[in-house]
């Protein structure tokens, strides 16, 4: 009788492989190849799956193939599967027997490299988003205006001045926008507010000139024919230059009737002046006073209040409600303007770009400057306004010494010494109506 288990050859060439043997050793357990596990089971010691006695050692009779590791026979490695061991332990930890190279702990985070590199990126992404932003905001302005037309110029004095315009122009408005902001549809364009801004060392000031100011129209050179107009001696209110030959007239008449000289100049019309109002998410204002005024379309109550743009463009255009007239209107044009610049430099408007981009696009898009003006300059006009309104300068209407035919005239000492305190940069003394 054959002893050898069912599925083994009795003539020495080992077993037969893949005939659905049903011997003491699983199948897959001979057919596969596989490297060394473990040590052999010392003699006589039964190992974990061993049918006893009867059945032969697993390989006996085979002949000893080397392994693909050590070259040790078949026996090494059925001595370590009966072991019953788990696949990777051993004395020699996770990687196997002791001696047998070993996965060892994966590495703890190098965390000071890892902050290193994420501010290298974040500093990166800013620089690239600020270029990006800068030649952006650079590209919308509207260089329109060449102050180099200007003749007859008085020397620069030391800070620098902006003569701020805002027109009543109505470009880029259609006849509902004209009806629901209360515009009228005249044409051409006319100044409806005017501003000099000095920012200088000692404080930085603001100063409104009324459009009705009586003033001598100088001598000038047309800005598209180019031809030099002589000097008649003839008076008009401050107004009637922009009327008659735009913003290089208009810096010229500044310049000859205060002898200071005019480094940039910027204006806005009403539909730009809106669309950064409401950019901006409204601008609250103060209102000492309530008013109405049918012209505009004012209607105020006192009182804390922010203003969309439509009611922005009623508060700054209003006159007939005051007694004042003109020189209240100037007051409040300053004290809005002011508190808008306020609250473009908020960290709330220029750290959140679902707010900072529209504003830039609606300011830019709607401003002419002058075309030395540069992003640097605008963003000085701006700051300085809005520590005008925080009390570190000062505001002011120019100074007025009475009215003839209507217009109103300025006090020439007043102005005289204003003047020498902005050229030399020194603290304003003088004040305004």
């Amino acid at each position: 009788m054959n002893d050898w288990p069912e599925g083994w050859r009795d003539d020495n060439r080992g077993p037969r492989y893949g005939r659905g043997s049903g011997g003491a050793q699983p199948e897959s357990a001979r057919v596969m190849r596989q490297v060394r596990r473990g040590p052999a089971v010392p003699p006589g010691q039964r190992s974990y799956g061993d049918p006893g006695p009867s059945a032969p050692p697993y390989g006996a009779g085979v002949p000893q193939q080397p392994s693909y590791v050590d070259g040790q026979g078949y026996d090494d490695y059925d001595s370590g599967y009966n072991t019953g061991q788990v696949y990777g332990g051993g004395p020699g930890g996770p990687g196997g027997p002791a001696g047998a190279p070993t996965r060892g702990p994966r590495p703890a985070p190098n965390w000071r490299r890892r902050i290193k590199w994420t501010a290298i990126t974040l500093a990166g992404v800013l620089i690239v988003t600020s270029v990006a932003t800068y030649f952006w905001a650079d590209s919308k302005l509207r260089r329109e205006v060449d102050l180099s037309k200007v003749i007859d110029r008085p020397e620069s004095g030391s800070g620098t001045n902006y003569l701020i315009v805002g027109s009543d122009s109505r470009e880029g408005m259609s006849k509902a926008d004209e009806k629901k902001l209360h515009t009228g549809g005249a044409e051409g364009k006319r100044t409806d507010s005017m501003m000099i801004l000095h920012v200088g060392d000692s404080g930085d000031t603001l100063i409104s000139l009324p459009r009705d100011s009586d003033v001598e129209i100088p001598s000038y050179k047309g800005s598209t024919s180019g031809k030099v107009y002589p000097a008649t001696g003839r008076r008009e209110k401050l107004n009637a230059a922009y009327a008659e030959d735009g913003p290089t007239l208009l810096v010229r008449t500044v310049e000859y009737n205060t002898g200071l000289h005019i480094d940039h100049y910027v204006e806005i019309g009403f539909q730009g002046f809106a669309n950064i109002v409401d950019a901006v998410g409204g601008v609250e204002i103060d209102i000492d006073k309530g008013f109405k005024d049918k012209w505009s379309g004012a209607d105020f109550k006192a009182g804390k209040q922010t203003l969309d743009g439509q009611q922005a463009l009623a508060f700054v255009r209003t006159r007939h409600a005051f007694a004042a007239s003109d020189l209240q209107r100037t007051k409040n044009q300053q004290k809005f303007l002011s508190a808008l610049a306020h609250q473009v430099a908020t960290p709330g408007t220029i750290l959140n770009p679902f707010k900072f981009y529209p504003t830039m696009g609606a300011g830019l898009d709607s401003l002419i400057v002058d075309k030395d003006m540069g992003l640097w300059d605008l963003g000085s006009m701006f700051w300085a306004m809005k520590g005008v309104n925080g009390g570190d300068g000062t505001s002011l209407n120019m100074p007025i010494s009475g009215s003839t035919g209507g217009n109103l005239v300025w006090d020439k000492a007043k102005v005289k010494t204003l003047v020498n305190e902005l050229n030399n940069d020194q603290k304003v003394t003088v004040t305004g109506n």
